[in-house]
C-alpha cells in the first residue's frame, strides 16, 4: 500500500531541506493459467444469489501448468445490493494439508469485522485513522458466517469461535477457528461450503462505498497460513494467526479463484484475474465471471460511472498482458498517464527482477471521496489515488509505480506482511524510487527522506508493536529502503540487482523471510552480512557519528609557529566503515581521512600550518541510514558556549518540525 504525504509532511520537508542546505553550505562540503475443478454444491445465502456449483468451470487446458503450489482453492458467488450496501455470497473452498501432521482445525481471516465496532482491535490501536483518511461515526461494517457444512453435509457452524491469539480482545471477531469432524491428513484436502454476509462501510482502509462506488477488498472468508516446518525459519509446523491490526496487511496462500459477481446491470466490475466469459445480463442485473490462478488474494471494485480504457502490452519481459483502466469520469483525460506509468513499471521490473506471468492488469481510480480505496495492490489489480485533483503532479505516477512494484514483492514473492512488512513495503519502495528516477528524473533526496527517521525500530517485527502507524511506515516504508539503497551503495548497482533478481527467482510464488534474504545476498556477494543485520534490520539502529570538540593551540616548531589540533568524533548510534572525516584548515587547504567508525570515539592529533577551521563528517552523505546530519559540522572560530547551544538549539528545532510529520 502506498502512504500519503501530507500537506504537513511537504512543508516540513521544506524547511528541512533549507536547513540542510545551509549546513552543507557552512561545511563548505565538497561534494494466468486456465484450470478450475468442479464445485460441490452449497445452499445459497439469499435467494437472490446464485450457488456456487452455478459457476461454469472454465475450460481446462490439456496440460495445465502451475507456477506456485496449489494450497487453496476457491469458488464464490456473491450478489451486490447497491441500495444497501450488502454483499451476499456462497463459496465452495477447499485446502490442503502441506504439512506433515493431521490438522484438526481451520481458521479464517473476516477482514471486513474490524469495522464493527469501536471496540475491535483494528479500531483501537488506529483510532479509526488510516494515512489521512477517517473512519465515519455512522458508518460500520461486519462479516457474517450463515452457513457451514462440510462436502459430506456435516453443518459446522455451532463449531464456529471467535479467537484473539494476540490481544485477547473478545471485541474483537477478525479470526475464527472452525473444528473439523474429521482430521486432515498430510497431502490431503478438505473442503466446506459457506454462506456470508458482508455490510460494507463508508469506503476506509481497502473496503466499503463512496456514493455507488464499491471496493470489495478482503471481502470473503479467507483461509490463514498453515505454515510447514522450514517457512520463514519455523521450527514446527503451525497456523500463522494474527487479527486484524491497525498496521497490518495481509497473508495467505497461492492457489485458484473462479468467482461469479453479480451487480446492478448498469454497473462495470474491476477483479483480480481475466474474464472467464463475457458478463450475462439477466433483467436488472449483470453477472461477471472471472478466473485467477497462481494468486493469493482476489479483489473488486465495481461503479456505474466507471470510463474504461484497454490496451494490450509487451515488452521483453512481458510476454503480453492487457492493461485494463477502470477510470473515475474526472480523471477521464489523464487516461495516457496511467496507461505510459503502467507500461513503465510493468517493463522495468520485469526487466529487473523477472516476469509479469499474468494476463492481465487491471487499474481503478476511485472517485472522489474514495481515497480509502486508494494506493492499495491486489493480485492483478490496484488502485491509485482518488480522482480528487483535476490537474495532479507526479504523485499520479508515483503511486502507480509503487502499488505495480507490489505486484513483485507482495503478489509473487509472498512475504508475511503481519510479521515481517518490510520485505514487502521496503523492497517496493527501493523499486519505486529507482523506477521515478530511471523513467521521470525524479530522484530521492535521502539525508532529507533518513532526517525523517526520528523513531527507529526493527524491522523484522510484528506490525502493531510500532505503535503509531507513522512509525510504523518510517520504518517499513523509508528507513525499509534505506537499508537497501545502503546495500546498494556498499555493493554497486550491478551486483544489487543481482542480489535482487536471484531472491525473486528462488522465492517468487512461495513464502520468505527475512533470514531467506539475508542468505540470498550473502550467497552473492560471497560474505556474511550479519552484523550489519544486527544492527540495522534485526535491531533498530540508525547511524549517528558527530564532531564533538576541536581544540587548536599555537606552538613553535623549529622557529615557525604552526597548530596543534586535535578533534574528538564520537559514535552515538550504529556501527558503520568507513567513515569520510574532512579536516578544513584556516590556509585553506583540507584533508580527508576514513575511519574505522568501530570504536565508541576517536581523537585526531596532527599539527598543521594553520588552525582547523571546521570538520564535517561525510559531508557528501554517503551514509543513507544516517538520520542525524546535523551533529556532523562543528565549526571552531565559534565561541564553545554558542557553540553548544546553537548545536544542541538546532537539533531541538529539528525534531520539534519533524514531529509536525504525518504520514
Amino acid at each position: 500500500m502506498k502512504r500519503h504525504l501530507s500537506q504537513r509532511s511537504v512543508t516540513a520537508l521544506l524547511l528541512l531541506f533549507l536547513i540542510l542546505c545551509a549546513s552543507v553550505w557552512f561545511a563548505g562540503s565538497v561534494l494466468f493459467h486456465e484450470d478450475a475443478s468442479e464445485t460441490a454444491a452449497v445452499e445459497p445465502a439469499a435467494k437472490e444469489v446464485s450457488p456456487a456449483k452455478d459457476i461454469p468451470d472454465v475450460p481446462l487446458k490439456k496440460t495445465p501448468v502451475h507456477l506456485s503450489q496449489h494450497i487453496v482453492e476457491y469458488h464464490i458467488s456473491v450478489q451486490l445490493d447497491a441500495t444497501e450496501k450488502k454483499l451476499s455470497g456462497a463459496q465452495t473452498f477447499s485446502w490442503k494439508n502441506t504439512g506433515k501432521n493431521p490438522v484438526k482445525e481451520l481458521y479464517f481471516h473476516l477482514y471486513p469485522n474490524a469495522f464493527q465496532s469501536k471496540k475491535t482491535t483494528f479500531n483501537k490501536e488506529s483510532g479509526g485513522k488510516l494515512r489521512s483518511d477517517q473512519m465515519k461515526e455512522d458508518s460500520y461494517g461486519r462479516m457474517d458466517i450463515t452457513a457451514v457444512k462440510t462436502a459430506e453435509g456435516d453443518d459446522l457452524l455451532p463449531f464456529i469461535q471467535y479467537v484473539q491469539p494476540d490481544d485477547g480482545n473478545k471485541h474483537d471477531q477478525t479470526l475464527i477457528k472452525i473444528r473439523l469432524p474429521q482430521p486432515v491428513l498430510p497431502d490431503e484436502k478438505v473442503t466446506l461450503q459457506m454462506n456470508f454476509t458482508v455490510k460494507l462501510p463508508y469506503v476506509f482502509a481497502r473496503m466499503g462505498y463512496a456514493g455507488d462506488f464499491v471496493m470489495a477488498g478482503q471481502w470473503f472468508p479467507k483461509v490463514a497460513v498453515y505454515e510447514p516446518a522450514g517457512t520463514r525459519g519455523r521450527k514446527t509446523e503451525g497456523w500463522n494467526l494474527h487479527q486484524y491490526h491497525g498496521n497490518s496487511e495481509f497473508y495467505s496462500d497461492f492457489g485458484i479463484y473462479n468467482v461469479r459477481i453479480k451487480v446492478p446491470s448498469d454497473y462495470t466490475v474491476a477483479a483480480t484475474g481475466f474474464p472467464a466469459k463475457p458478463p450475462v445480463q439477466e433483467g436488472k442485473t449483470k453477472t461477471y465471471h472471472f478466473y485467477a490462478d497462481d494468486v493469493h488474494d482476489f479483489a473488486w471494485a465495481a461503479s456505474p460511472h466507471f470510463v474504461y480504457a484497454e490496451e494490450p502490452y509487451s515488452a521483453p519481459n512481458v510476454p503480453g498482458v492487457r492493461i485494463k483502466l477502470y477510470l473515475d469520469p474526472k480523471h477521464k483525460a489523464l487516461k495516457s498517464r496511467y496507461l505510459i506509468a503502467a507500461k513503465k513499471a510493468l517493463a522495468r521490473y520485469s526487466e529487473w527482477y523477472g516476469p509479469y506471468p499474468y494476463s492481465t492488469l487491471s487499474i481503478v481510480v476511485p472517485p472522489e471521496g474514495g481515497n480509502g480505496a486508494g494506493g492499495m495492490e491486489y493480485p492483478s489489480l490496484i488502485t491509485a489515488w482518488s480522482a480528487s485533483d483535476e490537474k495532479p503532479d507526479l504523485e499520479l505516477e508515483r503511486v502507480i509505480v509503487h502499488e505495480i512494484g507490489h505486484q513483485f514483492w507482495y503478489g509473487m514473492v509472498a512475504s508475511n506482511e503481519f510479521e515481517e512488512a518490510w520485505l514487502d513495503e521496503g523492497f517496493t519502495s527501493y523499486a519505486e524510487d529507482k523506477l521515478m528516477e530511471r523513467e521521470y528524473d525524479v530522484k530521492t533526496n535521502a539525508p532529507v527522506v533518513s532526517s525523517f527517521i526520528t523513531s527507529p525500530a526493527p524491522l523484522h517485527q510484528l506490525s502493531w508493536q510500532y505503535g503509531s502507524h507513522a512509525r510504523y511506515a518510517d520504518n517499513v516504508y523509508t528507513r525499509a529502503k534505506l537499508v537497501l539503497k545502503d546495500i546498494e551503495r556498499q555493493i554497486g548497482e550491478k551486483q544489487m540487482n543481482k542480489v535482487l533478481k536471484t531472491y525473486f527467482e528462488r522465492w517468487k510464488f512461495r513464502h520468505p523471510g527475512t533470514a531467506d534474504f539475508q542468505k540470498t545476498l550473502e550467497d552473492v556477494t560471497k560474505k556474511s552480512w550479519s552484523d550489519y543485520f544486527n544492527q540495522f534490520v534485526y535491531g533498530g539502529q540508525m547511524i549517528d557519528y558527530s564532531v564533538e570538540s576541536i581544540q587548536t593551540k599555537p606552538i613553535q616548531q623549529e622557529g615557525l609557529t604552526v597548530y596543534e589540533n586535535a578533534v574528538l568524533l564520537q559514535k552515538r548510534g550504529g556501527s558503520y566503515s568507513p567513515v569520510p572525516v574532512v579536516f578544513h584548515f584556516g590556509d585553506g587547504t583540507s584533508m580527508v581521512k576514513m575511519w574505522n567508525g568501530q570504536d565508541t570515539s576517536i581523537r585526531y592529533k596532527f599539527v598543521h600550518p594553520s588552525p582547523v577551521a571546521w570538520v564535517a563528517i561525510d559531508p557528501n552523505y554517503t551514509m543513507m541510514l544516517e538520520n542525524k546530519h546535523i551533529n556532523n559540522f562543528l565549526k571552531n572560530d565559534v565561541d564553545k558556549t554558542w557553540r553548544v547551544r546553537w548545536t544542541l538549539g538546532a537539533v531541538k528545532f529539528i525534531e520539534a518540525l519533524l514531529g509536525m510529520v504525518a504520514w
